[in-house]
């Protein structure tokens, strides 16, 4: 049976109908017929007959819309309370079953404080009013320092820098990274509801490359096959040295190859090239080599799909002798949050 879409009368429209609906099956005609004859459905008159025997024709007439709680709106202050734990604390502090600051967590949030339920619809265009917009978290070790992390910022670094400009030293930011033919792919526009399909390899190979850059631009890397060691990090560094006239001040993070005994005795050889320093531990986001990696990772490993190893490879170093022919570039990695101290 066909039935008319009411929804685009007013509500008056709306309840006279409801009215006469009634009013006619009360005075014995089916409710088949009823459906038939007024254009509407069996389970709407059922619902209207039982709101007609809880309060009559007023049971029938235009509702007020919108949430049925007393408190149907934020008070300004209960809003920038609501605002301020959603910045400052995180669900599980609050006691909420939740990991994240989504919708959901938000509206139990503002239940638990303010009695008040709205719907999780609702929820979100108060976030949106509020300035809230929904992001990918940054993700931090719970192993992570924040003393260590401040002594570096504050202290460490400075002295580095000091004693670089001193010595006429370059300083340099050191990090490895794996890269794999089935990384995930970067994004691709689709109708909506039809999911894409990129054919690629279904074989699994991958190459390891390290790279060091520094805040004036300069940028070296080297590109292996094999697991990273100290042997590795030793070929890496001689190369440091024989690319650079000035001494090279090395940071880099606490990875074992970096502290192996062969790396070590040969550093202390050559301590009138090149030192090395760590940074804090579990603390990549303040290394801005960090930012080469996710570039690489993002436009010569997502955007393409190499069919072998030796291709993968070939747009890697494709890639990176673009980057290192544009200073301007690399120096920009420099200018993210995190990472500003080391301009």
């Amino acid at each position: 049976m066909k039935t008319n879409d009411d929804r685009s009368l007013s509500p008056d429209a709306q309840a006279a109908i409801r009215v006469k609906v009634v009013a006619a099956v009360l005075a014995g005609m089916p409710k088949a017929k009823a459906a038939d004859v007024f254009k509407v459905s069996r389970s709407a008159i059922y619902n209207w007959l039982c709101d007609y025997q809880e309060g009559g024709n007023k049971k029938l007439q235009p509702q007020k819309r919108g949430p049925k709680n007393k408190a149907t709106k934020l008070q300004g202050w209960q809003a920038a309370q609501i605002c301020n734990m959603i910045r400052d604390r995180h669900p599980e502090q609050m006691k909420l079953p939740f990991a994240l600051w989504n919708a959901r967590a938000v509206r139990d949030l503002i239940k638990r404080k303010h009695k008040t339920v709205f719907t999780v619809r609702y929820v979100q265009i108060l976030l949106k009013r509020w300035g809230f917009t929904p992001q990918k978290p940054k993700r931090i070790a719970y192993e992570k320092n924040p003393a260590v992390v401040e002594q570096w910022l504050q202290q460490d670094y400075p002295q580095i820098k000091k004693r670089a400009k001193a010595e006429k030293a370059s300083i340099l930011w050191a990090d490895e990274t794996g890269i794999r033919s089935d990384d995930q792919l970067g994004k691709t526009y689709s109708p909506r509801g039809q999911t894409p399909v990129v054919k690629a390899t279904g074989k699994r190979f991958g190459c390891n490359m390290i790279s060091a850059l520094s805040n004036r631009g300069h940028l070296q890397f080297m590109i292996f096959k094999t697991s990273f060691n100290g042997t590795v990090f030793l070929r890496f560094l001689r190369r440091l040295i024989k690319d650079n006239r000035r001494k090279v001040f090395l940071i880099a993070d606490g990875h074992p190859a970096h502290k192996s005994k062969t790396v070590k005795s040969w550093l202390t050889e050559n301590s009138e090239r090149i030192e090395l320093f760590f940074l804090p531990p579990y603390s990549p986001e303040i290394n801005p080599d960090e930012y080469v990696n996710n570039d690489l990772k993002v436009n010569a490993v997502r955007n393409k799909a190499p069919k072998n190893q030796k291709e993968l490879m070939r747009n890697v170093r494709t890639h990176m002798n673009k980057r290192r022919s544009e200073p301007e570039v690399v120096k920009r990695f420099f200018h993210a949050p995190d990472v500003k101290y080391a301009m």
